[in-house]
């Protein structure tokens, strides 16, 4: 039998969407309020999923402490209280929009996580405004 897993998590991060070689121009008609040079922020909230053939001899897909364990330390720990674009290496040179944000979420955990479960990573920028991503 196969079934989901998912653990919760928050952060707290600002970022600036814009292209640096782009004029101010393009980047506000583009990205409007989120070119503001100063940054702003967002609380963001993450659902991460596992998916996987359920353990006759333990019940579980994975240990649901063991994915806690990998979100805290390889996302909340990473982005938390971050300024994305100056803090977080893997958006020197990649704009930090929630879709490419999710993306970086997803590759963190990959590696971290048995290529015989499936990974899906929801992340919502605002209560309304949410990116779903599961590697394809």
């Amino acid at each position: 039998m196969r079934a989901k897993i998912s653990r919760k998590a928050h952060f707290n991060a600002a970022h600036r969407l814009y292209r640096k070689d782009w004029s101010m121009e393009k980047n506000d008609a583009i990205f409007g309020k989120c070119n503001n040079p100063n940054y702003h922020g967002h609380n963001y909230e993450l659902i991460v999923s596992v998916t996987g053939e359920i353990s006759p001899e333990t019940g579980f897909i994975m240990d649901v402490k063991i994915l806690a364990d990998l979100v805290k330390l390889h996302i909340e720990d990473a982005f938390d209280h971050k300024n994305l674009n100056l803090d977080v290496p893997e958006f020197e040179n990649l704009n930090p929009t929630a879709e490419n944000i999710a993306v970086v979420i997803w590759q963190k955990l990959r590696n971290q996580i048995e290529i015989k479960y499936d990974l899906e990573v929801v992340l919502y920028e605002t209560p309304r405004n949410y990116v779903t991503y599961s590697g394809n």
